[in-house]
């Protein structure tokens, strides 16, 4: 049966609020209250542990539906859900309905035997019936509003109405979807958010959608005129059942605590601090302690939102973005104007691109996704139409134009009700400076940091805060931002510690003041005393030595239950990630992604340069395994220097990774020189990218004999006998992988790109990017063959997609027959634990029924069902 938890800020009220519902069904609904903290003096707050606990205590496979009052209720359930396993996850319902009618109509619902979608909805229209009897409203909520357009006179316009069930609504990334999805068709598609009785507005407006203000349970009516218009809304109807992709996720993705923080080695650093922001503040990480009474501040101490875990100790040195100044004045060819955004959007729609393609090197697809919506941003046609009217019709200067358009956009953000929508505001920001900035032709502002240090600001934005280098910038202090802000979660994914919103003060600091940071309770000391430095030091000391304990099993090899071992190997993109590579447990490195080399410089790396970084890695690794793949370039991952001639219409399907490489030898050999005179006295592969014929693999190796031959002939060392593999990740190497698996020693199967090519679909294209799943069959099957034709030439094989780290794939993996799985260095002791907990035989009965499944959600469910998520 569904469990209903009541969250509220009053553990009085909860408490009157069960006993009322259960009154109402005779306690035949399990309902648990999550009320109030500890504190006998304020007891009035919201403890997410709290939240978790109840929800456990009532948890069915049923579903979970928690109701909640205001304040810090929400994050604190959003928070809780987390700490769940990712199968219980999906199950967890947050819903928006008021606290008492909500309670009892959820129970009622529950009671009758509704599933819990109708459980959810029945609670989301619990007003209704007090509404109607008080003739607050003349008509039901469920009929659409008298402006919906017609086909004509007589006919209905085609519509669909649908429950929300993404946990946060349509926030940046599904609203993204939606849009794209939109924008597919030739029919004019309207949405109405039926539950806050907006208007009808524009489906491909990513503005326009996102200001709906769409949350979990909010019934929507979407209309669309015009002759595909059952198509588009048969479209748009899928990415709702799929939950938009979004089943076990959610906005605020808790990372481990990284490693001490500091510019000193003499300075230690961590216990539970007092939280001054009080009850409304909700730590993001640990769970003891989140809420505090206020205390008075000590001297030279900051207050502020907790927003990523850690402890800091370093000099600070400020940031200051380059201000624009922007004048108006009236223009004579208005139409040069408008070509003038044209170009400057063009110019930022490769930024962006090449901000989400150092993003995806440095924390992941995953996150990465966060600068999809700015693309999309850029392609809104109430933006550009709103844009291209001021100029045109006004004679408005480019910059006082758009700057006018983005402000108001902006506007619209701020005026919503829902605090997590109104952050994405700093989406819109952002993507509208960057345009701004080439239209004035200001160079991009960046941080370059000489020494480690704390970064202070008043505020970082998402591109700001992804292009940071974690060894250098210690913490972040802004006098400004939320903890589920688009900078926060990159923060927490780079594993720097961040306080938002301190005084103002702190910017008056001088470069160079010694500062401390404690990012789990939000507090900031300028110049600490010793006292304060001690009790950090007690506190990271405390959390190292839990680390330890978790990370001794995560040094031990990784065994089924039935006693097979498979290694984990992790993918790295920086000298940095093999550290923590290492020091998580990697038996070895599946994936060095050379990119990093070539990025963010006028010129390609030198054969020293790039020998100095490969045997740095190398002797961290200490003669583990090291898998090198040469450059890949093109597509998503554009070099400004090296130029590829022609602009081409695909560059997924162009000329990029070894293609690109066999045409501009001077730079193929050269780095092949590079990894041949580093493989002394190391276990180095070089593995090559993108192989999608025979031809290309016989034409690298004959290169790598020359280079062979050419450093013989000079008298330099090298491993004469090291391995070479490739890359499958095309579906004509899967097709010929019998051929290709005579030529070479190992394959290494990248999904992210194999699934994107299998379906048709562009992964960084938020337009079709939902159709991108690694475990659709289709995929599945594609990966099955590659290993049997691998274990048939009797070469090994790996995996070093996204997919390798989900541990909800891990059964099908493991089924499938992979000698090797490579990982994010953050999630190589999820998945070693999870293969703890499977046998062999058991994964390969999964993978029989997965490969006969006929969508990845069934495949995904399976799973679920299938293994017993752990307690």
């Amino acid at each position: 049966m569904i469990g209903i938890v009541i969250v509220s800020h009053s553990k009085q009220l909860a408490l009157g609020v069960r006993e009322l519902a259960a009154q109402m069904v005779h306690g035949q609904v399990p309902i648990a209250v999550a009320a109030g903290i500890e504190d006998p003096e304020n007891p009035l707050g919201t403890d997410p542990i709290q939240v978790y606990e109840a929800i456990a205590s009532v948890f069915s496979d049923d579903g979970v539906l928690v109701l909640m009052d205001l304040g810090s209720a929400l994050l604190s359930a959003e928070m809780a859900i987390e700490f769940l396993p990712e199968a219980q996850q999906q199950k967890v319902h947050l819903c928006e309905a008021p606290l008492v009618e909500g309670a009892i109509a959820a129970v009622v619902a529950t009671a009758a035997g509704r599933d819990i979608h109708q459980v959810m909805a029945e609670a989301g229209g619990a007003l209704l019936a007090k509404a109607t009897q008080l003739g607050v409203v003349s008509r039901p909520l469920s009929v659409v509003s008298s402006n919906t357009p017609t086909t004509n006179g007589e006919s209905p316009t085609p519509e669909i109405r649908l429950i929300v069930s993404n946990r946060l609504g349509l926030h940046a990334r599904p609203a993204a979807q939606f849009v794209a999805t939109a924008a597919r068709f030739q029919s004019q598609i309207l949405v109405q958010n039926l539950t806050r009785n907006t208007e009808l507005v524009r489906g491909d407006s990513i503005n326009q959608v996102t200001t709906l203000g769409v949350r979990q349970g909010h019934e929507l009516v979407i209309t669309a005129t015009g002759s595909d218009a059952d198509e588009a809304l048969a479209a748009l109807q899928a990415l709702f059942a799929n939950n938009f992709g979004e089943a076990a996720r959610s906005c605020c993705s808790n990372k481990e605590e990284p490693a001490l923080k500091t510019g000193f080695p003499s300075q230690a650093t961590g216990v539970g601090l007092p939280n001054p922001e009080g009850e409304d503040n909700v730590v993001l990480n640990s769970p003891p302690a989140f809420h505090h009474k206020v205390t008075p501040a000590t001297h030279g101490e900051l207050s502020g939102i907790a927003a990523s875990a850690g402890i800091a100790i370093a000099p600070i040195i400020h940031y200051q973005p380059t201000h624009i100044s922007i004048k108006e004045y009236h223009v004579d060819d208005p139409e040069a104007e408008w070509q003038r955004v044209q170009s400057a959007i063009h110019t930022a729609r490769q930024e962006i691109q090449a901000v989400f393609s150092q993003a995806s090197i440095q924390i992941g697809d995953a996150e990465a996704a966060i600068f999809d919506a700015q693309l999309l941003f850029l392609e809104d046609p109430v933006l550009l139409e709103a844009a291209k009217e001021r100029i045109l019709g006004h004679h408005l200067n480019a910059e006082a134009a758009w700057q006018t358009v983005v402000d108001e956009v902006a506007t619209s953000y701020h005026t919503l009700e829902d605090s997590y929508l109104q952050e994405r505001v700093d989406d819109v920001v952002d993507v509208g400076q960057r345009v701004l900035r080439l239209l004035a032709g200001n160079a991009p502002a960046k941080v370059h940091l000489d020494e480690p240090a704390i970064l202070v600001a008043t505020d970082l934005t998402p591109s700001d805060t992804a292009g940071l280098d974690p060894t250098k910038v210690l913490g972040i202090c802004t006098t400004s931002g939320s903890a589920t802000s688009h900078s926060a979660i990159i923060a927490r994914t780079l594993g720097i510690p961040a306080v938002l919103g301190v005084d103002a003060q702190v910017l008056h600091l001088a470069d160079g003041t010694v500062m401390a940071l404690d990012g789990e309770s939000g507090r900031a000391w300028v110049e600490p005393e010793s006292h304060i430095l001690n009790l950090l030091a007690a506190k990271q000391s405390a959390w190292q030595t839990a680390q330890q304990e978790a990370l001794a099993t995560a040094h031990q090899p990784a065994i089924t239950r039935d006693h097979r071992q498979v290694s984990v190997f992790a993918n790295i993109g920086s000298i940095s990630d093999v550290q923590v590579a290492v020091a998580s447990g990697a038996q070895g490195v599946g994936l060095l992604r050379t990119e990093f080399l070539y990025l963010d410089r006028t010129s390609a790396p030198t054969e020293e340069e790039q020998l100095e970084v490969y045997q740095a890695i190398a002797q961290v690794l200490d003669h583990r395994p090291l898998i090198i793949r040469t450059l890949d370039v093109g597509g998503d991952k554009p070099l400004p220097y090296l130029r590829v001639g022609l602009r081409e219409a695909n560059p997924f399907l162009g000329w990029r990774g070894i293609r690109f490489c066999l045409d501009n030898l001077d730079l193929f050999k050269t780095q092949l020189r590079a990894i041949l005179r580093a493989s002394v006295g190391h276990q180095i592969k070089i593995m090559l990218p993108m192989i999608a014929t025979v031809t290309e693999v016989r034409a690298a190796k004959v290169i790598l004999g020359e280079v062979q031959a050419e450093l013989n002939q000079a008298g330099i060392p090298f491993d004469a006998a090291m391995k070479v593999g490739i890359m499958v990740e095309v579906p004509s190497a899967v097709a010929i992988a019998d051929q290709l698996a005579a030529e070479v020693d190992f394959f290494s199967i990248g999904t992210n790109d194999l699934s994107q090519y299998v379906m048709a679909s562009d992964r960084t294209n938020p337009r079709v990017a939902n159709l991108v799943d690694a475990l659709h069959p289709a995929v599945l099957r594609m990966v099955q063959q590659t290993i049997q034709a691998a274990n048939a030439a009797g070469i090994s094989v790996g995996l070093c997609g996204e997919l390798a780290a989900d541990t909800l794939a891990t059964p099908i993996l493991l089924g499938l027959g992979l000698d090797e799985l490579s990982v994010n260095p953050q999630s190589i002791a999820g998945v070693k634990q999870a293969i703890a907990r499977l046998s062999i035989v058991k994964c390969e009965a999964i993978v029989a029924s997965a490969l006969q499944q006929d969508s990845a959600v069934h495949v995904r469910e399976l799973i679920s069902t299938s293994v017993t998520p752990p307690a």
